[in-house]
């Protein structure tokens, strides 16, 4: 397939600029949508710190100048340059800071026009609002004075949508694409803990907007997805949900995938997960054994990440089915020992002093350890050449060893272990109260510990000191049990680098699994029911699920990585970004 146009505008508020999924999206395939087009220009919103590491600036051609300096006689200031992603594709990023005094009167011609609400809106909506009307101007003014004569322009999310309204309301010629990742009115209605698949051809969806207070964002939403040329989703529970809500059904489906290229093989996956794993042990040890210890050799990683939404993504059923799951392996007596990992970034404060003084303490112990590890070999060596088997008193020094009892003592410490990472600045945390209250209190005699970890992970934030897929890579089970998940990146990420994920039928993900997942023995990505299921039913799915791979024989738990890792290339952009070429040529034909 060829592309029907000569330059692809591809439009959203996460290009350089990392806020949500869409970053990831977008800088992932674009390497691949680059062959098919002459030109192709991301377009972003200009943030001064972000484009410092993302972005490098740099001259643009005569023409856009002239582009460019038309613009700035509005108070648009644009900055031409590439983004350090694969394929290094070209980026202009709009400060549209000078231009936000035209919000008033772009608001109004939004109303007249398309019936946008925005009498009550913030800057929450007014800035993605006032810098995509600059988009269109750019767009509008490229046409002008470069002149290319076929142009598509895909816009991403309503924060993305006035460019599409921009250009329509002015005539001005172009094939327009628009593709919404998750429906606002969607994904409120969800956080509210209304029972949203089963009220979706029942609701107003007007007046649903004006209860929640986003008639701005979700008017701006429908009027974008109505009046694009091309309309389009990321999966089909998120057109069923459009198709309600939006009043327009997708002609695509375009659904995310991969740059497999940059992924571990299957050769590297066991030797990283070996590392990581004991990267991970180098931290729970610390956290836990001042308190108490336990095998670590006989010790599942969990984990669970995303935004802090409790409901819709499961974090409820996720730390309920841990507490039931603690009851179970409790009840038998099991000798597995499960520490699962919250990484939910909420509002907090520092790390915990106990625990920064706990992992001061233990990396005073590896010191001192690792310095006399040279001492300790020359005397297991002499010891063996005098043909006697080393023993303590001819390999440890008696200054060694008072000096380990007199670090032993000072890293002992009564009471439990925290349940959270940090100090957080809610009082009543729902989290932290929902762990308690099933019993995850981090008690030794639980066979299931908790860690909630309120902060973005990163190899240099003084308690993990690992990035996100590194922990990945070290951990054994990612579990996901979205109720609102319009794709999921996470349980595909975990398969990706050969970790065996959950998810659920309510995740757009989870639904292309369940499609194309072949096996039953082993399969490496679990699907629980959602749609249709109670909420104590969908517990005691989730309890089972991590119950039996609990139990698994270490070779089945290799198995299934090795078939989450397969599965994953079902979903490479090289395969999938054909979608989003269809769905760009047919703009072009209307």
């Amino acid at each position: 397939m060829k592309a029907k146009a000569n330059c692809l505008f591809e439009v959203s508020w996460e290009v350089c600029n990392k806020v949500g999924g869409i970053y990831t999206v977008i800088q992932s395939k674009t390497a691949q949508i680059m062959g098919y087009y002459d030109n192709l220009f991301l377009i972003g919103p200009y943030f001064h710190d972000k484009a410092e590491t993302e972005f490098s600036q740099e001259p643009p051609s005569e023409n856009m100048q002239k582009v460019f300096d038309e613009l700035k006689k509005e108070g648009i200031d644009c900055y031409y340059g590439e983004w350090h992603i694969k394929g290094r594709p070209k980026v202009v990023l709009i400060d549209y800071f000078k231009f936000m005094e035209h919000k008033d009167g772009i608001k109004t011609r939004l109303w007249d026009s398309f019936k946008v609400d925005s009498l009550y809106s913030s800057n929450e909506f007014d800035e993605p609002v006032v810098w995509g009307w600059a988009v269109g101007k750019l767009i509008e003014k490229f046409l002008e004075i470069v002149g290319c004569p076929k142009v598509v322009v895909h816009c991403h999310e309503w924060l993305a949508g006035s460019p599409i309204l921009y250009l329509k309301d002015k005539g001005v010629k172009v094939g327009t694409v628009f593709t919404t990742h998750a429906t606002i009115l969607g994904r409120s209605l969800a956080a509210s803990e209304r029972p949203l698949y089963d009220i979706l051809d029942k609701i107003d969806p007007d007046q649903e907007a004006r209860n929640l207070h986003i008639q701005d964002k979700f008017t701006m939403e429908r009027a974008t997805a109505q009046a694009a040329d091309i309309f389009t989703t990321v999966s089909e529970i998120t057109g069923l949900e459009a198709e309600h809500l939006l009043k327009r059904k997708p002609e695509f489906l375009v659904h995310n995938g991969m740059d497999i290229e940059n992924l571990p093989n299957l050769e590297q996956i066991p030797s990283r997960h070996s590392n990581y794993k004991s990267k991970i042990s180098e931290f729970v040890m610390p956290y836990f054994f001042p308190y108490y210890a336990f095998d670590l050799e006989n010790t599942l990683y969990f984990l669970i990440s995303g935004r802090y939404e409790f409901s819709n993504k499961g974090i409820d059923v996720f730390i309920e089915s841990l507490g039931k799951l603690n009851d179970r392996l409790r009840a038998e007596n099991s000798d597995k020992n499960i520490v699962a990992f919250l990484f939910i970034p909420a509002a907090c404060k520092a790390i915990k002093l106990d625990i920064v003084k706990s992992k001061a303490l233990f990396e005073d112990i590896e010191d001192e350890v690792d310095d006399y590890m040279s001492t300790v070999r020359q005397k297991i060596v002499y010891s063996l050449a005098n043909q006697q088997l080393p023993n303590k008193s001819n390999v440890f020094s008696e200054e060694f060893l008072f000096d380990m009892k007199k670090h032993i003592l000072a890293f002992k410490k009564k009471g439990l272990p925290s349940v959270v990472t940090h100090d957080l600045c809610a009082d009543n945390d729902i989290i932290v109260k929902s762990l308690i209250k099933n019993g995850l209190d981090n008690k030794k005699e639980n066979n299931v510990k908790v860690i909630f970890y309120p902060t973005y992970i990163s190899s240099s934030d003084g308690l993990l000191d690992l990035d996100y897929y590194p922990a990945i890579w070290g951990s054994h089970l990612g579990i996901f049990p979205s109720y609102y998940e319009p794709w999921g990146y996470t349980p595909l990420e975990c398969a990706a680098h050969g970790v065996p994920s959950i998810t659920t039928d309510l995740a757009g993900f989870g639904i292309f699994a369940e499609k194309n997942i072949k096996t039953k023995e082993n399969p490496g990505i679990w699907v629980i029911k959602r749609r249709g299921k109670t909420y104590p039913e969908v517990v005691s799915q989730l309890t089972d699920a991590m119950y039996n791979y609990t139990n698994l024989p270490t070779k089945e738990r290799i198995q299934n990585k090795i078939t989450a890792e397969h599965f994953v290339r079902l979903l490479d952009w090289k395969n999938l970004i054909i979608n989003y070429l269809e769905a760009q040529n047919a703009a072009m034909s209307k």
